[in-house]
């Protein structure tokens, strides 16, 4: 079964990897960040709503604690959707990816604010190392060619960030209902915070577009089924072995941008995505060694 769960981690990823790319492509055809990010979450809607239609059972559409807390975790996926998608407009699809696979470092900073953490001399170099690494990859001060505008940087930061809340939403709102029915408001929640921003006469005119396949395929495997793949996988495999196999996002990202996108990166950038993507991954590995380890009170921000 563990060998299950990380194969379903790992397609997950390579989903959601894959969307960036799809997303890279609607946005070279002039298509809105913000239009592009409402329709992976409107399709990613309909399929949770299937999934809550097939298993209705210990929803918990009753509690207000699941809405409030669902509603918080979709305010983060909105943001980490709609950044995801301007950083990679804003610069190119690696490096979107691995800002946005900063997320933990937000986490810990958030769970060091909240003191559900103490901070430690490891952590706190695991971060500064992460914060070098994108320095790196962004080639901050030589935004010259196979660099990233500053929006870029900030957007790809900021979904980052935004994927942190969307962590802590869920983690909140798991207690008091099933995954599918925290998925279906929080998806609900992105449509209703996307729609303002979006391009109206671009939201009408999508479902009748030549592009629309993307779409569909973009909602499928970046959102509706990716998710309920990971959410099943972390059931049936360790968190350190789901951090290891996560990172088939960013490294799928980074090769379909190569393959499809014609997309660069010098050696300095390479070495910049180096570090993020494996202090990133020894932090979450160690969170889950420190929550397994006899006497731990299992409260570690990962």
């Amino acid at each position: 079964m563990r060998r299950a769960g990380t194969a379903l981690i790992a397609l997950a990823a390579l989903g959601w990897g894959v969307s960036g790319g799809i997303g890279g492509v609607l946005m070279a055809d002039g298509w809105d960040p913000f239009v592009v990010s409402f329709y992976r979450g409107a399709i990613g809607l309909l399929i949770v709503l299937a999934w809550l239609a097939v298993r209705p059972r210990g929803s918990g559409l009753a509690s207000r604690a699941m809405w409030f807390w669902s509603a918080v975790a979709g305010l983060g996926v909105a943001g980490n959707f709609a950044f995801y998608f301007v950083s990679i407009a804003q610069g190119s699809v690696a490096v979107a990816a691995a800002l946005m696979y900063c997320a933990p470092v937000f986490v810990y900073l958030i769970s060091f604010t909240l003191r559900l953490e103490e901070p430690t001399g490891l952590k706190w170099a695991a971060m500064a190392t992460v914060m070098l690494g994108v320095v790196l990859l962004t080639r901050i001060g030589e935004l010259g060619p196979g660099g990233v505008t500053p929006i870029g940087v900030g957007a790809g930061l900021l979904a980052g960030l935004s994927y942190a809340v969307f962590i802590f939403g869920f983690k909140y709102a798991a207690p008091h209902g099933s995954p599918q029915a925290i998925l279906a408001v929080a998806f609900a929640v992105l449509l209703a915070v996307l729609a303002w921003p979006a391009d109206a006469g671009q939201l009408v005119a999508a479902p009748g577009a030549p592009r629309w396949p993307l779409f569909v395929v973009l909602g499928v495997f970046g959102a509706g089924l990716s998710f309920m793949l990971y959410i099943v996988g972390l059931g049936h495999t360790t968190p350190a072995v789901a951090s290891v196999a996560a990172m088939i996002e960013p490294v799928t990202a980074s090769v379909f941008g190569f393959v499809v996108l014609d997309e660069r990166l010098v050696g300095s950038q390479l070495l910049g995505m180096a570090l993020i993507l494996v202090t990133v991954t020894a932090l979450s590995v160690h969170a889950s060694a420190l929550r397994a380890a006899p006497g731990s009170s299992g409260e570690d921000a990962t």
